[in-house]
């Protein structure tokens, strides 16, 4: 299947989790990543149930703290 992860499209196989994407991805510090799958926020408690299908846009976001 093909999906598009941070804008560049791959090839996985049928069946993939985000779960086993942020894995094959290497993410850095997977534990504080936010995953959006075709613009819609995936829980971080469901990404071990969420099956990615053909043609879906996945996107990993940080969000970090700063200021003053």
């Amino acid at each position: 299947m093909k999906i598009t992860v941070a804008g560049e499209k791959k090839e996985y196989d049928d069946g993939l989790t985000v779960s086993k994407l942020i894995e094959l991805e290497n993410v850095e510090t997977p534990q504080y990543v936010t995953v959006s799958v075709n613009e819609e926020f995936v829980d971080s408690a469901a990404f071990d149930t969420t099956t990615l299908k053909e043609g879906d846009e996945v996107e990993f976001l940080y969000f970090m703290g700063g200021g003053r």
